[in-house]
Protein backbone atom coordinates (compact mmCIF):
# COMPACT_ATOMS: atom_id res chain seq x y z
CA UNK A 1 0.00 0.00 0.00
CA UNK A 2 1.30 3.46 -0.81
CA UNK A 3 -0.01 4.99 2.43
CA UNK A 4 2.38 4.43 5.35
CA UNK A 5 -0.30 3.31 7.80
CA UNK A 6 -3.49 1.34 7.56
CA UNK A 7 -5.99 -0.29 9.85
CA UNK A 8 -5.70 -4.05 10.24
CA UNK A 9 -9.19 -5.53 9.84
CA UNK A 10 -9.97 -9.09 10.99
CA UNK A 11 -12.88 -11.08 9.55
CA UNK A 12 -14.28 -14.46 10.60
CA UNK A 13 -15.07 -16.68 7.64
CA UNK A 14 -15.60 -20.26 6.57
CA UNK A 15 -15.54 -19.76 2.79
CA UNK A 16 -13.00 -16.89 2.51
CA UNK A 17 -15.57 -14.85 0.58
CA UNK A 18 -18.09 -13.81 3.22
CA UNK A 19 -18.38 -12.86 6.86
CA UNK A 20 -20.25 -16.10 7.46
CA UNK A 21 -18.95 -17.55 10.72
CA UNK A 22 -19.23 -17.02 14.44
CA UNK A 23 -16.07 -16.01 16.29
CA UNK A 24 -15.59 -19.32 18.11
CA UNK A 25 -16.64 -21.55 15.18
CA UNK A 26 -14.87 -19.87 12.25
CA UNK A 27 -12.55 -22.05 10.20
CA UNK A 28 -10.32 -19.06 9.59
CA UNK A 29 -9.74 -15.38 10.15
CA UNK A 30 -8.69 -13.23 7.21
CA UNK A 31 -6.90 -9.93 7.65
CA UNK A 32 -6.94 -6.87 5.44
CA UNK A 33 -5.02 -3.60 5.59
CA UNK A 34 -7.50 -0.81 5.00
CA UNK A 35 -7.21 2.86 4.13
CA UNK A 36 -10.02 5.05 2.80
CA UNK A 37 -8.70 4.38 -0.71
CA UNK A 38 -7.37 0.81 -0.68
CA UNK A 39 -7.91 -2.63 0.79
CA UNK A 40 -5.04 -5.11 0.78
CA UNK A 41 -5.23 -8.77 1.78
CA UNK A 42 -2.62 -9.32 4.51
CA UNK A 43 -2.99 -12.79 5.98
CA UNK A 44 -5.21 -15.73 6.76
CA UNK A 45 -5.12 -17.78 9.95
CA UNK A 46 -6.69 -21.23 9.82
CA UNK A 47 -7.63 -23.19 12.91
CA UNK A 48 -6.92 -26.87 13.41
CA UNK A 49 -8.93 -29.59 15.10
CA UNK A 50 -12.20 -27.79 14.51
CA UNK A 51 -15.13 -30.02 15.44
CA UNK A 52 -18.52 -28.79 14.26
CA UNK A 53 -21.69 -30.11 15.79
CA UNK A 54 -23.53 -32.18 13.21
CA UNK A 55 -20.76 -31.93 10.61
CA UNK A 56 -19.84 -35.25 9.10
CA UNK A 57 -17.30 -36.36 6.56
CA UNK A 58 -17.19 -34.00 3.63
CA UNK A 59 -18.93 -31.24 5.56
CA UNK A 60 -15.81 -29.68 7.03
CA UNK A 61 -16.01 -31.62 10.29
CA UNK A 62 -13.31 -33.72 11.84
CA UNK A 63 -9.67 -32.93 12.38
CA UNK A 64 -8.01 -30.67 9.89
CA UNK A 65 -4.53 -29.23 9.76
CA UNK A 66 -4.32 -25.53 10.46
CA UNK A 67 -2.07 -22.55 10.40
CA UNK A 68 -1.35 -19.46 8.39
CA UNK A 69 -1.90 -19.26 4.68
CA UNK A 70 1.39 -19.82 2.94
CA UNK A 71 1.52 -17.19 0.24
CA UNK A 72 5.30 -16.98 0.55
CA UNK A 73 5.76 -20.77 0.50
CA UNK A 74 6.86 -21.03 4.14
CA UNK A 75 5.45 -23.91 6.20
CA UNK A 76 2.26 -23.03 8.07
CA UNK A 77 2.46 -23.19 11.86
CA UNK A 78 -0.42 -25.06 13.49
CA UNK A 79 -2.83 -22.87 15.42
CA UNK A 80 -5.13 -24.39 18.03
CA UNK A 81 -8.84 -23.88 18.22
CA UNK A 82 -9.11 -22.52 21.77
CA UNK A 83 -10.51 -19.09 22.50
CA UNK A 84 -7.03 -18.05 23.66
CA UNK A 85 -5.55 -19.03 20.28
CA UNK A 86 -8.28 -17.08 18.50
CA UNK A 87 -7.71 -14.01 20.67
CA UNK A 88 -3.94 -14.24 20.09
CA UNK A 89 -4.50 -14.46 16.31
CA UNK A 90 -6.15 -11.03 16.41
CA UNK A 91 -2.99 -9.29 17.65
CA UNK A 92 -2.42 -5.99 15.88
CA UNK A 93 -5.98 -5.76 14.55
CA UNK A 94 -8.14 -2.69 15.01
CA UNK A 95 -11.59 -4.05 14.11
CA UNK A 96 -13.08 -7.56 14.07
CA UNK A 97 -16.09 -8.35 11.89
CA UNK A 98 -17.93 -11.53 12.83
CA UNK A 99 -21.35 -13.01 12.35
CA UNK A 100 -21.80 -13.50 16.08
CA UNK A 101 -19.89 -13.81 19.33
CA UNK A 102 -20.79 -14.08 22.99
CA UNK A 103 -20.59 -11.06 25.24
CA UNK A 104 -17.63 -12.48 27.23
CA UNK A 105 -15.75 -13.06 23.95
CA UNK A 106 -16.55 -9.51 22.82
CA UNK A 107 -15.25 -8.12 26.12
CA UNK A 108 -11.97 -10.05 25.77
CA UNK A 109 -11.53 -8.75 22.23
CA UNK A 110 -12.39 -5.17 23.26
CA UNK A 111 -9.94 -5.38 26.18
CA UNK A 112 -7.18 -5.75 23.56
CA UNK A 113 -8.23 -2.50 21.91
CA UNK A 114 -9.98 -4.29 19.04
CA UNK A 115 -13.48 -3.10 18.22
CA UNK A 116 -15.79 -6.12 17.69
CA UNK A 117 -18.57 -5.70 15.12
CA UNK A 118 -21.31 -8.33 15.17
CA UNK A 119 -23.15 -8.45 11.86
CA UNK A 120 -26.80 -9.49 11.81
CA UNK A 121 -26.48 -11.56 8.64
CA UNK A 122 -23.94 -13.03 6.24
CA UNK A 123 -22.30 -10.40 4.03
CA UNK A 124 -19.61 -10.39 1.38
CA UNK A 125 -16.17 -9.48 2.72
CA UNK A 126 -15.82 -6.92 -0.06
CA UNK A 127 -19.16 -5.36 0.84
CA UNK A 128 -18.02 -4.98 4.45
CA UNK A 129 -14.65 -3.50 3.44
CA UNK A 130 -16.29 -1.11 0.93
CA UNK A 131 -18.76 0.10 3.55
CA UNK A 132 -15.99 0.64 6.09
CA UNK A 133 -13.99 2.62 3.53
CA UNK A 134 -17.05 4.77 2.77
CA UNK A 135 -17.40 5.51 6.48
CA UNK A 136 -13.69 6.38 6.72
CA UNK A 137 -13.98 8.87 3.83
CA UNK A 138 -17.05 10.70 5.09
CA UNK A 139 -18.03 11.52 8.61
CA UNK A 140 -17.19 8.30 10.46
CA UNK A 141 -19.29 7.17 13.42
CA UNK A 142 -17.77 7.72 16.85
CA UNK A 143 -16.55 4.12 17.23
CA UNK A 144 -14.62 4.34 13.94
CA UNK A 145 -13.14 7.75 14.78
CA UNK A 146 -11.83 6.24 18.01
CA UNK A 147 -10.39 3.24 16.17
CA UNK A 148 -8.65 5.43 13.60
CA UNK A 149 -7.36 7.82 16.24
CA UNK A 150 -6.19 5.35 18.88
CA UNK A 151 -6.44 1.86 17.41
CA UNK A 152 -3.40 -0.22 16.63
CA UNK A 153 -1.94 0.89 13.31
CA UNK A 154 0.58 -1.22 11.44
CA UNK A 155 3.20 -0.05 9.02
CA UNK A 156 2.83 -1.37 5.49
CA UNK A 157 5.78 -3.39 4.26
Amino acid sequence: MSEPDHLRIAITTDDLLQVDANFLDARQFVFYGLTPQKALFLDCVQFKDLQRAGAGAGAGGGKKGGGRCCAAGAPAPAIGNSIDARIAALAGSSVLFTLAMSDPEAVRVADLGIFPVKLGSTRSIYEVLDRLQEMMKGSPPLWLRRVVRSGPMIVAA
